[in-house]
């Protein structure tokens, strides 16, 4: 068995349910499958002392998930003021309207589609609810949506679906640019070396505690990668599907449609930087 310590990011073992850091408790949806792992992580937050919580991507339209982070938050004693999306993937965001209507908060995003209320999300707001404090970190290139959560008072970042908790993430063509990404990861990273942050809250999979060891995985991955398809386009394989089948020969063929996208956004990478 290998040690989850060895493993990039030090992935936690043992159940995703549950508390994760002194402000952060995990309700795990039911939506397992290869692109989702485990399920999605919903994030409930509030300060140790305080009534009032927020929740981080709702997850999918379930009702039954919906209730159970409802029933967590008041468990913890908490009451659900504020709602929040990191994109707008429907396993992440399908279930806000409903779960709106559950708690009566607004749900504010980056996509103003996404949103219920007035305020929207932005670089450098700064939320405050009850006490807790969470900073938006842009963070384009899986979706041109995408935004992390810096929780400084847990050294911790929310990263929905920027940095999983195992494996690498999907730069989701034609919306997702790895461009975007690769600056991205580089914003993570000083976050990590500037402002202390160690431990990510990944959209789904485990907790990561070491957040600076997964950042720079995920962008040794993204070079190699880059290399691997530069070479295949070199080698004659010409379109996304002839890339994917020769450079993802040994993922799972499931996963081969979702590859699929980050290869056009790779190609695409490599071209504007006339490398192809």
């Amino acid at each position: 068995m290998t040690d989850a310590a060895a493993l990039p990011g030090q992935p936690r073992g043992g159940v995703l349910d549950g508390p994760a850091t002194e402000r952060a408790i995990n309700v795990l949806a039911p939506n397992a499958s290869p692109m989702t792992l485990d399920g999605t992580n919903t994030w409930v937050l509030s300060e140790p002392d305080s009534e009032l919580a927020v929740v981080i991507d709702p997850g999918p339209l379930d009702d039954v998930h919906l209730r159970n982070v409802v029933d967590t938050a008041e468990k913890a004693g908490k009451r659900v003021a504020l709602t929040l999306l990191t994109h707008g993937h429907p396993d992440h965001a399908e279930g806000a309207t409903r779960f709106a209507e559950l708690t009566g908060t607004k749900v504010r995003a980056l996509d103003p589609a996404l949103r219920l209320g007035d305020e929207g999300l932005a670089a450098g707001d700064v939320v405050r609810t009850g006490g807790l404090e969470l900073r938006v970190v842009p963070t384009p290139g899986h979706t041109a949506d995408s935004l992390c959560f810096h929780l400084p008072a847990d050294r911790a970042v929310l990263t929905g679906d920027t940095i999983l908790g195992r494996g690498t993430t999907v730069v989701a063509h034609p919306d997702g640019r790895l461009g975007d990404y690769l600056d991205t990861l580089r914003r993570l990273r000083s976050l990590t070396v500037d402002d202390g942050v160690h431990t990510v809250l990944p959209g789904h999979g485990p907790v990561l505690d070491d957040a600076q060891g997964a950042v720079e995985y995920y962008l040794a991955h993204r070079a190699h990668r880059l290399a691997q398809i530069e070479t295949a386009v070199e080698d004659g394989y010409r379109t996304p599907s002839e890339v994917v089948a020769h450079v993802y020969a040994d993922v799972d063929r499931s996963l081969w449609p979702a590859a699929e996208l980050s290869v056009r956004a790779q190609l695409d990478y490599l071209r504007e930087h006339g490398l192809i």
